[in-house]
């Protein structure tokens, strides 16, 4: 496993994370809580040191899981968690005003079970409260330990700018995949002037950089991969599905699987600490973590890059 310095923190992550959305069961189909607890495990036994949750991810279950996995190994992992979204029906609302930060940084300790969390985030920005009072209540919530560094997800750089002038913020956790690029127009520069550490979610573009569809498949309508993401709906599908054939080229050429050249070419970006890789099994999880083992040529990427334009 290699490790980056996360912004201006002291944090020293894995270039590979964990992502634990699909553990808490609501958004990507029923989770096996007993699986979950054994594929963090065989994450950080790999090498992972970085946990990402949130608690939106299940209504808190997440959190408990990811609670109930590093009670024996609290001093290996960086815990990084989420303030800020609830479900609302079938949909979604965001509330960071200071008062609900404060109540819901109260709760994710209790269920993570630990005294301070590593990293604390805005998960998405409220239009009803300016983020300059979400950043004074965090910086009260630092001086008290409750939370170690301050992170967002989901910001544009301006509204970064105005976090920075109240609070220093390390890290950014935005969407970035080979199928969701907007992140390198501004936002990415941004970061990499500013010292902002990246922490890159979806980087398998909710699996289909994995290989693993030859079919397009149905999901459920609640779950995440039917509204989230757009590239299960043409024309995105049939572009992935190109895009994938260039890359098991390269994957094949080293004897790695397609994920593999999907998570590094998110890695191997300039400015991108981690990628934020979901898992639901231990074999998963090492798979994924592997992929921290191999880097690729500049002609490699550059082909990459030259499939990317031509196809999508």
């Amino acid at each position: 496993m290699r490790y980056r310095r996360l912004g201006k923190s002291d944090l020293e992550v894995s270039v590979v994370s964990l992502g634990t959305w699909a553990m808490g069961g609501t958004h990507w189909g029923p989770a096996d809580d007993e699986a979950s607890i054994a594929t963090i495990r065989a994450a950080v036994e790999a090498g992972v040191n970085l946990i990402d949750t949130a608690p939106v991810y299940g209504n808190g279950h997440s959190e408990e899981v990811v609670g109930k996995a590093i009670q024996s190994i609290r001093d290996r992992v960086i815990i990084a968690t989420k303030c800020g979204v609830h479900p609302k029906g079938d949909d979604f609302y965001f509330d960071l005003s200071p008062a609900e930060v404060r109540k819901e940084v109260e709760e994710s300790l209790s269920r993570l079970g630990i005294e301070r969390i590593d990293l604390y985030q805005c998960h998405w920005p409220d239009e009803n409260t300016p983020i300059e009072d979400t950043m004074e209540e965090m910086l009260k919530l630092q001086a008290e330990g409750k939370i170690r560094y301050i992170g967002v997800s989901n910001f544009d750089a301006a509204l970064i700018e105005r976090a920075l002038k109240v609070a220093p913020v390390v890290s950014l956790q935005p969407q970035y995949s080979l199928l969701e690029r907007k992140v390198e127009d501004g936002l990415l520069p941004y970061c990499r002037e500013h010292g902002i550490g990246v922490m890159a979610y979806g980087p398998l573009g909710s699996g289909i950089l994995t290989g693993k569809y030859r079919e397009k498949p149905t999901f459920d309508e609640k779950d995440a991969r039917s509204f989230f993401y757009p590239f299960f709906k043409e024309p995105l599908w049939s572009k992935a599905q190109e895009l994938v054939a260039e890359l098991r080229k390269i994957a094949v050429a080293h004897d790695r699987p397609v994920a593999h050249v999907a998570i590094n070419w998110v890695i191997q970006q300039p400015g991108v600490t981690t990628a934020i890789v979901g898992a639901r099994t231990p074999v998963q999880a090492e798979t994924n973590v592997a992929a921290a083992d191999c880097q690729f040529s500049d002609d490699e990427l550059k082909s990459i890059e030259k499939a990317y334009n031509f196809i999508m």
